[in-house]
């Protein structure tokens, strides 16, 4: 892949799923933006669960077309799922998300940011469960941050601890490998598969 190769480039979606006020997830979201936009084979698209309205009485089973984040969620190559730990699981926003839709998860690495007191990791083994069932492939790489209101300077900026940003990018590093892969098997019309 060449750096100036636009079509080489991948869509990646964060997918901020706190939907809190206030929240942890406003700084670790900036930290994430800051360190991703370096990146220079992918292009970021920031979906906040927080701006976007996915009433649970409309959600239809096999997805709903209507969703003011389908479009987005169909155009991502792979997804970076930010995720806080609310009692030993994910929150009921991210479920809610996933719920809503189908075909746009499908084929499609997720890589995951979680934080919370243990570092967001039983949010994270349980999303491990549920995407598969949507035919997502979820990394093995992953990024978890304890305690991460611990990290907030005088201005409420995140400034991770050290091995945070080299963990993201062995991450990142991964998620490229299958969304690259994965690409192509998409290509095959396999998406529309049930």
């Amino acid at each position: 892949m060449t750096e100036n190769n636009i079509a080489d480039r991948l869509r990646i979606a964060v997918v901020i799923a706190s939907v809190r006020r206030p929240r942890l997830a406003d700084p670790l979201a900036a930290w994430l933006e800051r360190e991703l936009t370096t990146i220079d084979w992918l292009d970021l698209d920031l979906v906040d669960l927080a701006a976007v309205s996915l009433p649970m009485h409309e959600m239809r089973p096999g997805g709903a077309a209507a969703s003011p984040i389908a479009g987005r969620l169909a155009d991502a190559d792979g997804f970076v799922f930010l995720t806080p730990e609310y009692n030993h699981s994910f929150p009921a926003s991210l479920k809610n998300a996933i719920d809503w839709h189908f075909t746009e998860w499908a084929y499609k690495p997720v890589a995951f940011v979680g934080y919370g007191a243990s570092g967001g990791i039983r949010a994270v083994e349980q999303l491990r469960a549920v995407l598969p069932e949507l035919r997502a492939t979820t990394v093995r790489e992953s990024v978890l941050i304890p305690m991460a209101w611990e990290h907030l300077d005088g201005g409420g900026r995140f400034v991770p601890p050290p091995g945070t940003a080299q963990a993201l990018h062995a991450t990142m590093t991964e998620l490229r490998t299958w969304a690259d892969g994965l690409r192509s098997v998409r290509g095959g019309d396999l998406a529309g598969r049930r």
